[in-house]
């Protein structure tokens, strides 16, 4: 008994597998929480941009021969 009891703590074929889902799941949720925070930042220049050219009419071509 006391020899499986050791080989059982000695298994640790599993182990490396949990740890690599550990890793993918934490580095998909700091990805996730930088795009958001970018998709925010991105949101914001273009209103800052849009605020700016509120008061500008549309630009007209001049018309030929003037």
């Amino acid at each position: 008994m006391s020899n499986l009891f050791k080989r059982f703590v000695r298994n640790d074929s599993g182990q490396d597998l949990v740890e690599y889902a550990f890793l993918i799941v934490f580095i998909a949720l700091v990805a996730a929480i930088g795009l958001n925070a970018l998709g925010i930042g991105v949101r914001d220049f273009y209103n800052d941009i849009a605020g700016v050219l509120t008061g500008v009419g549309p630009i007209t071509p001049p018309t030929p021969g003037t």
